[in-house]
């Protein structure tokens, strides 16, 4: 199962779009649900929520084979955290997308990173859905300082 997910400020309707038409050409369907927030888009392809309880969004999150997202650090953790190969997919204010460019900032200093696919363009989003059974998950590795963080945070709630 492939899990999108946009966050819930700002709609993207860009991606859902791609990854909808993507699975209306492809010769093996897979099972793919949307959390697309705001928009108003009505893909054919999958199934839809503007909204995800978290149980449920965990639920989703945690039984994907793939997560698709727009370039948000939280997802981008997550994915990390839950051993889980992310394709990002950055917002573009000159689309009127987003406010500014940060995403495509944040795409651009993880495209090396283990586990973080990054496209800018439908080709290579159709690119990368296609070789969907190679991408493989990355592993958030914890610094000093997350540890040290984790450790302080455990003494207090003690």
């Amino acid at each position: 199962m492939i899990f999108i997910t946009v966050g819930t400020q700002l709609p993207f309707d860009r991606l859902i779009n791609y990854v909808d038409e993507w699975q209306s050409q492809t010769e093996e369907p897979v099972d793919i649900v949307a959390q697309v927030g705001t928009s108003d888009c009505k893909p054919n392809n999958m199934l839809v929520h503007k909204t995800i309880e978290p149980e449920l969004f965990e639920k989703y999150i945690t039984e994907c084979d793939l997560l698709i997202s727009h370039a948000g650090m939280g997802s981008i953790l997550t994915a990390l955290r839950l051993n889980k190969p992310i394709i990002i997919f950055p917002r573009q204010a000159s689309l009127k997308e987003h406010r500014n460019d940060h995403q495509l900032a944040t795409s651009k200093s993880f495209s090396d990173v283990s586990g973080i696919y990054v496209a800018f363009f439908k080709e290579e989003l159709f690119g990368l859905l296609n070789a969907k059974q190679k991408l493989e998950s990355g592993v958030l590795n914890e610094s000093v300082e997350y540890k040290r963080l984790k450790k302080n945070i455990a003494e207090i709630i003690g």
